[in-house]
């Protein structure tokens, strides 16, 4: 999965009156808003790269409602909301069993699925601020390696994962629609 809007476009994260969002687990009421922040995110950061055929049926599959209610129910996976002051979803991040294809995930590996940002509140912190509480949720629960997948044109968030430990171990086609991306597979190994 693709983990990581972390580019700042000019004066994005420094606007008067912008407060840091808050940071809470969504729950399985959250269903709605977690499916819709996870699709504006995705296209206000990718869509633009994307054939609207091919985005379209990535979103449907990717942000299907009743996939995420049940992603949402799944005692071995986690999902986060960034919230505004006033309550609007403006981020948010999944977490769960490591699906990336690399012949080195073991059992029990967890993977960071997907963590996104709008544009306007991104470069404020929130960002490091809820990938550090995945983390510490991943670490929690497995003493084995963390899993990022990434676009390997997306380098902020490279630069961003690098500086927390991750180290590229492989990549892979990354389908959006009949796209198929280069990703990369990054891991972070436990520290004992």
């Amino acid at each position: 999965m693709r983990g990581g809007a972390f580019r700042k476009p000019a004066g994005a994260g420094n606007q008067p009156g912008m407060t840091t969002p808050l940071l809470r687990r969504a729950g399985e009421a959250d269903a709605e808003t977690l499916a819709r922040i996870g699709r504006e995110t995705f296209v206000e950061t990718f869509g633009h790269l994307y054939p609207a055929e091919d985005l379209a049926a990535y979103l449907a599959a990717a942000y299907d409602l009743e996939a995420t209610r049940a992603s949402l129910a799944d005692p071995l996976q986690a999902s986060w909301l960034a919230e505004g002051m006033d309550g609007a979803a403006v981020g948010y991040a999944t977490a769960g069993p490591c699906g990336l294809p690399h012949p080195e995930v073991g059992p029990g590996a967890l993977e960071l699925k997907r963590i996104y940002f709008r544009r306007a509140v991104q470069g404020a912190g929130a960002g490091s601020r809820l990938f550090d509480e995945v983390m510490a949720w991943m670490a929690g629960r497995s003493p084995a390696d963390l899993w990022i997948g990434v676009w390997s044109e997306n380098l902020g968030a490279q630069r961003f994962y690098a500086r927390r430990g991750f180290v590229k171990a492989g990549e892979y086609g990354f389908p959006v629609g009949r796209t198929l991306d280069r990703e990369f597979i990054l891991r972070r190994r436990p520290a004992f």
